[in-house]
């Protein structure tokens, strides 16, 4: 007779389950408080909307009747939450010609929710899903983590797609034989992550256009994560549900009210233009938690009411403007670029898009990452970031939680790890 427990026999899907990276460096900017993290994407701590969300739980405590927002809610989410999205949808695309919009929208625990289940009704293993370059590398562990795998479009390193290159690069996945297995086009549009760019107009609509020519008609997922997070304007172009040439794609929309608003409350929302497509998602989800927080997304009712939402976006905005200058400052008084580093000043988002020398591994385990931490500074390694052929020199350095204090302290320690290594 056995005299420990058996180690249970996982599925196909258990096994590829993997703790994502960020996890790792979630946990590691956690427990060392000495230790300045430029790593997960948090949200600056003395930002967060405590006043907003006292004012909101107060009006609901004193609303008449019986408390409903305690009780479960549905896999879709709160009527009136949807349709107050649905206005603010029609506020970035006013051409979106839906009369049935708040329908087709699907509130979930944070966009991250949205994006797996999405990926969970299109892809079988072995399944392709085209990427921009770099890419999210929290949806690259989806997609793997789902046995599919990731192809990146042939962007170049100014954030640009060249029509002749997407073009030899789609007639090639035709002649592997790879383009039959493609499910979807995932991109990250507005002030990205990792690179802080926003995708062109222009160079969307070619996609788009392209990709019919090829007969690759499959759904564009399209992440707008970070739109509302500007410094000074918007990014003109608009989103692949309004533009002509994507009209004849399934699409979903993702987008979140935590990033611009409060990371912890993990409320976002997606909306798709295929009723059946929407339909199955939400069946998924229901499997998944009966529904996203019914309280949590009462109390985002109350904010957008109240206009505590549009009233907080701005000041966030300006102080990762402040953030991003003080970061992008101390790596320049400290000579980075003198050391052949590049990067390019964002004009929104939460990051920076560092290209270190080409001779130089930035990645997780080796050296240049290792003596970071020990210097008191931690980063993600950008080759996390690339859904094939990663490139091992670059990483992204976020501004979203430290002071500019901070940011100017932690940037000063990367530039003095740089320099020993330049040696």
């Amino acid at each position: 007779m056995p005299t420990t427990p058996a180690t249970p026999a996982l599925s196909a899907l258990g096994q590829r389950a993997r703790l994502p990276a960020v996890a790792r460096l979630m946990k590691s900017a956690l427990e060392n408080p000495n230790l300045l993290s430029l790593a997960a994407g948090f949200t600056d701590n003395s930002t967060l909307p405590l006043a907003e969300f006292v004012a909101a739980a107060q009006s609901l405590a004193a609303r008449a009747g019986e408390p409903e927002y305690l009780q479960y809610g549905t896999a879709q989410g709160r009527p009136e939450l949807r349709r107050m999205l649905a206005a603010r949808l029609k506020f970035w695309e006013p051409t979106l010609a839906d009369n049935q919009i708040e329908s087709r929208f699907m509130i979930t625990n944070g966009s991250q929710q949205a994006l797996y289940i999405a990926v969970q009704s299109l892809c079988n293993p072995g399944d392709i899903v085209l990427v921009d370059r770099p890419s999210y590398f929290a949806f690259l562990d989806v997609v793997s983590g789902l046995g599919a795998r990731c192809r990146s479009l042939p962007f170049d390193r100014e954030g640009r797609l060249n029509e002749a290159e997407l073009d030899v690069f789609l007639t090639e996945l035709k002649n592997s034989g790879d383009a039959a297995r493609v499910k979807a086009v995932y991109l990250v549009s507005y002030f990205s992550n990792p690179s802080g760019r926003s995708l062109a107009e222009t160079d969307k609509a070619m996609l788009g256009r392209v990709l019919a020519k090829h007969g690759l008609i499959v759904p564009l997922l399209e992440d707008v994560a970070y739109r509302e997070l500007f410094f000074d304007t918007p990014h003109p172009s608009r989103s692949g549900l309004t533009l002509p040439e994507w009209q004849v794609f399934p699409q979903v929309y993702f987008a979140t009210l935590t990033k611009p608003f409060s990371t912890g409350a993990k409320v976002g929302y997606a909306y798709c233009t295929d009723e059946k497509w929407l339909a199955q998602m939400l069946a998924i989800k229901g499997t998944h938690d009966f529904g996203t927080s019914n309280y949590g997304q009462a109390l985002f009712e109350e904010v957008i009411r109240n206009g505590g939402f549009d009233t907080h976006v701005p000041k966030v905005r300006r102080g990762y403007k402040a953030k991003m200058l003080a970061l992008h400052g101390a790596l320049l008084a400290g000579g980075l670029r003198e050391l052949g580093w590049t990067w390019e000043e964002p004009s929104g988002g939460m990051y920076l898009w560092l290209r270190a020398p080409a001779a130089l591994n930035t990645g997780m385990d080796g050296e240049f990452c290792r003596a970071c931490v020990e210097e008191g500074v931690l980063y993600v390694p950008g080759d996390l970031c690339f859904g094939d052929k990663p490139e091992t020199n670059w990483i992204r350095a976020s501004y979203g939680v430290l002071s500019p204090d901070q940011l100017a302290v932690a940037g000063g320690r990367l530039v003095r790890v740089a320099q020993r290594f330049a040696k």
